[in-house]
């Protein structure tokens, strides 16, 4: 076919300049010695030669365009819109859902509870700025923990797409590496990047910070710890209900919020839809460290074909017994020690990539015409849709960067990957294609990356290879981490080792118990299939299942929440998927070649984290509804129709406010209680650190004289929550009532002098026996009260109270029910038990056994 424009003449002088209708063919302009010649072997600048280049650039400048403005629309959260007589209808209907939702949200919590969630300066603390250079430090930190996974994809991407061993047509490579390229766009650069980087629950990212945002801004309870935390972020957060922007906007938010709020159909597929996703991460992280590490350690069978494949395996074995090992050092001190081998990794792709360019094929820029993809398509066939298999690969661990956004910064990711991942994989990718354009063998295609590499570098290549794939394992095993502190959170994963590994930020964490488990699952997966190419068939469903339920939910907030304009929502589903389904759907051709792993791992963890949420929300429920009223508790009298012994009870509750049905069982099953009775609710704040003096807040349950508290304990993500073996937890906790007791009498002073005051009254003027403890004194006046409470904690200390409770099944339960708390009831046997989440000492602990029939 002849191309009428950007053509170079047979004579390059002056004098007589082409005709425009005169052709040139392509086979005119030939590569000689690496320059490229006319047909009277005139040498030619090589981008000069290409009479496509210009063409070709057409789209890709229209593609920039679009996203440009689409970015920029986007970006406009509040548009101005003048109302005419024909929306005053639509005011109304809209006011009338914002009253709605109003009373809804304006039911009257507990003081207790809403103060618990509300620490001074708590808000400073959230949107805290960071100077340049920590944004810059943490930047550099992201490219070893984030973007490792990201960036080995070039080990194995071109292997997988050609999998059938030679290539027949060098069309072919231009078709395959234009998806890349246009892949790489979309995706990872313009839809995370700019796009889903957005949408973080207060710097936290992955799956369930999207749902953790859905369900705050509509009113829905994702746990029972939820219900009303976080009363000022609710204000401050942008809302749907704003008439600030177009009213049509606001109705639309409000309706799906309404219909939200009021179907538990709807509730149930938002919460299986994020769980599987969370369950879709965490099977990548599994499948993650064995492919980039067997990947990387093959490179040892290309240059010596004699060393035997067990080989590898064992070495593939040993490297991911170390990686797993290290975690426990925490993402910090990893990050700043894979950091500048990453840095290394993609500088060096990057200059083998541009090499290879001018070596081999420099009209690889050809790739940019999306037209490469159509051809390429009309070409093979089905073939060409298998293959989507292989091209996924190229994005694998994108979702890393939203998930590790907890770890690091937006400004931060955003700044490692525009500035140096992005241009090194299309450098990479590049290169490889351009190698493949002139070597055509199965060995070429299958080992694409370590066979296109100079032979002067080879050894220094393959030992920053097998350095990077160490390092790309940590991206998907430091995402698994965040999502399952986040299903923890909301009450969607068992009790845990959560260890916090850095004071300055709160999203770097170790699990040890998901670290080892992720450990035994990728060693069976790399001594069960021995090969890249057969876990890549494993790999592909996870990342591009992650990939569309993220646009599922992100579309949901770009029209509740961010109140974009539909056309441009539609749009965005749309484009990304589509994309992302037909990419689904190659993948799913090959479940029967290895992609059942993933499916099977995130099965078991979504029955398991399914059946904790479904068991925990049915415990918590009974709880409510068997709350003890007041009116029995008083007609009790102030001894609580038992003897009061000296000594402070601490009875634990998960119950926001009321008294939990467990309490009717101790003083039940007990023939004494302690004179002093405190209810403690631990709450869980984002932020580093409670002071002290703000930890603890203290509300009276019943009169004066039945010496009952309600408590809500206070605890930063850094801060020790070990009640039984600290000390200082017991002086606080008394402090603390000794401060609400004088405050609520009106006694001036500070909280220190009080206690003085008190102390002094108690021991020596007054000196309360033990005998008086458990007598009905309506007198009791602030003193006498204050002379208990150091009494009681000099007579007998603190004894923790907490109720072993068991969720069971009633006989006319259906089959799926009782599965699921079964599987609930054993979770919750063996994982981590609230004393030893507490550090409780056995000698101060007394436990009451309770049976739940749901």
């Amino acid at each position: 076919m002849q191309r009428s424009s950007g053509v170079v003449p047979s004579a390059l002088k002056p004098p007589r300049p082409p005709s425009k209708n005169k052709t040139v063919p392509m086979a005119t302009i030939i590569q000689k010695d690496s320059c490229f010649v006319d047909e009277k072997g005139d040498k030619v600048v090589w981008w000069m030669c290409n009479a496509e280049t210009a063409v070709h650039l057409v789209p890709v400048v229209l593609l920039a365009c679009i996203l440009i403005l689409y970015i920029c629309s986007s970006a406009q959260f509040l548009e101005y819109e003048m109302l005419s007589d024909e929306t005053s209808q639509n005011v109304v209907e809209m006011t009338m859902m914002t009253e709605r939702h109003l009373q809804q949200a304006m039911k009257q919590a507990d003081s207790l509870d809403v103060e618990a969630m509300c620490i001074p300066d708590i808000a400073q603390h959230e949107h805290k700025g960071m100077s340049n250079k920590l944004i810059l430090q943490l930047a550099f930190q992201s490219i070893g923990v984030v973007y490792g996974d990201l960036g080995t994809s070039p080990l194995y991407v071109f292997s997988s797409t050609f999998y059938h061993g030679s290539i027949s047509n060098t069309d072919d490579v231009l078709g395959a590496l234009s998806l890349i390229i246009y892949t790489m766009i979309l995706i990872p650069l313009v839809k995370y990047v700019f796009i889903v980087l957005q949408a973080n629950d207060n710097g936290e990212g992955g799956t369930f910070a999207l749902y953790s945002l859905i369900c705050r801004h509509a009113r829905v309870s994702p746990s029972h710890r939820q219900q009303h935390e976080w009363p000022a972020a609710h204000d401050s957060a942008p809302t749907t209900l704003t008439i600030g922007s177009d009213t049509r906007r606001g109705i639309r938010a409000a309706y799906i919020k309404e219909q939200i709020e009021n179907s538990s159909f709807w509730q149930n597929v938002l919460l299986l839809t994020v769980l599987i996703g969370t369950c879709l991460v965490i099977g990548d992280g599994c499948l993650t460290p064995a492919i980039s590490v067997l990947s990387a350690i093959e490179g040892i069978i290309v240059e010596a074909a004699r060393i035997p494949q067990y080989v590898a395996i064992l070495l593939t074995v040993v490297v991911l017994m170390a990686i797993f090992s290290v975690q426990k050092f925490g993402t910090g001190k990893v990050g700043f020690m894979f950091a500048p081998v990453v840095s290394i990794w993609f500088l060096s792709i990057a200059a083998i990539g541009i090499y290879n360019i001018f070596k081999y094929n420099a009209t690889i820029f050809r790739a940019l015409n999306p037209l490469y993809i159509v051809a390429y398509f009309q070409r093979n066939k089905k073939d060409a849709w298998i293959s989507l298999g292989g091209i996924v690969l190229c994005i694998t661990g994108t979702e890393a960067m939203f998930a590790d956004l907890g770890h690091f910064t937006m400004k931060s990711i955003q700044i490692a990957f525009t500035a140096l991942v992005f241009p090194s994989l299309l450098a990479a990718y590049m290169g490889q294609a351009a190698f493949l354009m002139k070597n055509h063998t199965d060995l070429d295609a299958q080992y694409t990356f370590y066979r296109s590499i100079p032979r002067a570098v080879y050894w220094p290549m393959f030992v920053v290879a097998t350095a990077a794939a160490v390092v790309a394992s940590q991206a998907m095993i430091s995402a698994t981490f965040s999502m399952i502190r986040s299903a923890m959170a909301l009450g969607c994963f068992p009790r845990v080792t959560v260890i916090h590994t850095s004071r300055k930020y709160h999203g770097q964490i170790y699990i040890p118990e998901i670290n080892w488990l992720l450990m035994v699952l990728s060693i069976c997966i790399v001594a069960g299939f021995r090969s890249t190419n057969d876990i890549g068939n494993a790999y592909g469903i996870a990342v591009v299942g992650v990939f569309f339920i993220s646009t599922c939910l992100l579309t949901l907030i770009m029209v509740m929440i961010w109140q974009k304009h539909i056309l441009i929502c539609l749009g965005f589903f749309v484009i990304w998927g589509t994309v992302e389904g037909v990419y689904f759907s190659s993948v799913l051709s090959k479940v029967d070649q290895g992609g059942w792993v993933p499916l099977a791992i995130a099965s078991s963890f979504l029955l398991v984290m399914y059946a904790w949420h479904y068991g925990t929300e049915l415990k918590y429920l009974f709880e409510v509804q068997h709350t003890i009223p007041m009116d029995w508790i008083l007609g009790l009298g102030s001894s609580l129709g038992m003897a009061r012994v000296p000594g402070i009870g601490l009875v634990y509750t998960q119950l926001p406010q009321g008294v939990p049905a467990i309490f009717a069982h101790f003083i039940t099953n007990l023939p004494a209680i302690h004179s002093i009775l405190v209810f403690v609710c631990v709450r869980n704040l984002p932020v580093s650190s409670v002071a002290p003096e703000d930890r603890i807040l203290i509300r009276r349950v019943g009169p004066r004289q039945y010496r009952m508290y309600r408590c809500a304990v206070r605890y930063g993500y850094i801060d020790d929550v070990g009640h039984g073996c600290d000390e200082n937890f017991g002086d606080l906790l008394v402090e603390s009532l000794a401060r609400f007791i004088r405050t609520e009498a009106g006694v001036s002073g500070t909280c220190s002098s009080n206690v003085r005051e008190v102390d002094e009254i108690g021991y020596g003027a007054r000196g309360i026996s033990s005998r008086t403890l458990g007598d009905d004194d309506d007198s009791l006046n602030a003193e006498q009260e204050l002379a208990y409470l150091y009494e009681a904690r000099a007579a007998a200390g603190i004894v923790y109270l907490l109720g072993y409770s068991e969720v069971h099944c009633k006989q006319d339960t259906s089959f799926l029910k009782k599965l699921l708390i079964n599987v609930y009831s054993y979770l919750r046997r063996n994982c981590r038990t609230s004393e030893l989440y507490l550090r409780i000492p056995h000698s101060r602990l007394l436990k009451v056994g309770m049976t739940y029939y749901v």
